[in-house]
């Protein structure tokens, strides 16, 4: 049941980020109107989708790298504290990182998608469920621990991204083909405030899961 609930729960970020328009469905939306076509729209969501990917496998790789030194209560008090400290950063000063020019191709969308989710702490905010999934037990044998494990990480990385694949694909044609930007600038709210506020909370969860 653990795990179930944290393989759901990877899957549930993925959608949660996807909603986020600094995370990609904006600019798929953007290119989709700079094209005139919703392919232009369905082309961007690979390379958006592989940067966000890339985000999450580097903290979780990274993670696991630190946890071959530092015992898991320790990690944990780090994850938190970063998730904490990005959270009250982006609620002191918010702004986006910004791309230099909107004719960009497959690895320039990549790496901008990898540099938008990095700066929004998604790697970060996925890694209290890598560590929950982590302390919780494997069965009667001893295994790899779920973050030291290549293959439950991979696995982990692409659980999240489906999630946020469909959701960022789903968002933007609906955005593109039906609702327009001009909805978006007269139904607007803050989701920087949102996201931070999640970050503050997730860094919260980390300490106790």
């Amino acid at each position: 049941m653990a795990h179930a609930w944290g393989w759901s729960t990877l899957f549930l970020l993925g959608a949660y980020h996807g909603i986020n328009p600094g995370m990609g469905w904006l600019f798929a939306v953007a290119l989709g109107m700079q094209d005139s076509s919703a392919r232009g729209v369905v082309r961007s969501l690979a390379p958006i989708a592989l940067g966000h990917a890339m985000a999450i496998a580097v903290a979780v790789l990274i993670a696991g790298l630190l946890q071959i030194v530092l015992p898991l209560k320790y990690l944990k008090i780090v994850v938190a504290t970063a998730l904490v400290g990005l959270g009250l950063y982006k609620i002191l000063r918010s702004r986006h990182f910004r791309w230099g020019g909107m004719r960009v191709g497959f690895r320039d969308l990549t790496i901008w998608s990898f540099l938008m989710a990095s700066a929004h702490g998604a790697g970060l905010m996925v890694l209290p469920v890598v560590l929950g999934l982590n302390s919780a037990p494997a069965g009667h044998h001893l295994h790899s621990t779920p973050i030291q494990d290549p293959l439950t990480g991979l696995w982990a990385t692409l659980i999240h991204t489906l999630g946020y694949l469909i959701v960022t694909a789903v968002v933007a044609l609906v955005v593109y083909q039906w609702l327009g930007l001009g909805l978006l600038r007269k139904a607007w709210f803050n989701l920087d405030m949102v996201w931070a506020v999640a970050l503050l909370a997730t860094g919260c969860l980390a300490l106790i899961i």
